[in-house]
Parts: structure tokens; sequence; C-alpha cells
């Protein structure tokens, strides 16, 4: 296997994963805030006030996004596949 075809295979890879947890991870990022926020400003300080939300939200947008991360998956898997010869040993 070629170093090039190597790195880009290494790049869509890379790529496709960051792609698939962004939205999942910036969801529970802002509704961790926001729980934040409020426990600050109503001095409420309980450990479950501050994971339950950020579970259900991250949950519901995964089930959400479930078709679409599957598709991406799919195409990616599939371009593995078509692309299989070309990550092959050229001697064997």
């Amino acid at each position: 296997m070629d170093e090039l075809v190597l790195m880009d295979l290494a790049r869509a890879t890379l790529l496709t994963a960051l792609v698939l947890v962004t939205p999942p991870l910036l969801t529970g990022m802002f509704v961790g805030l926001a729980v934040s926020l409020f426990q600050t400003v109503t001095s409420l300080q309980e450990q479950t006030m501050a994971i339950v939300p950020k579970m259900m939200a991250v949950v519901a947008l995964l089930l959400l996004l479930l078709p679409w991360i599957m598709t991406t998956l799919r195409d990616f898997t599939q371009g593995l596949f078509e692309n299989l010869a070309m990550y092959g040993s050229p001697g064997v």
C-alpha cells in the first residue's frame, strides 16, 4: 500500500468520525452549559440535574440523526469496499 493511499484512507476515516461525533458532542456541551447556568442562577447544586438533561438530549439527537449516521457509515464502508484492491499489497 502506497503511503499516499494510506494517508488518504486515514484522513477520510478521521473526517468521517469527526463529522459523526460533532453533533452529539456539541449538543451535550450546550445543554450542559445551559444546565450549569440554570444551577448557578438558582443556587441548586444537584448532580443528577446536571447529567440527566445532557443524557436525554444526546440520546434524543442520536435517535433523530440515526438515519443520517447510518447513511454516512454505509457510504464510507461502500467506498472502502469499492477501493479494496487499491489498499492491498502490490506484490502479493
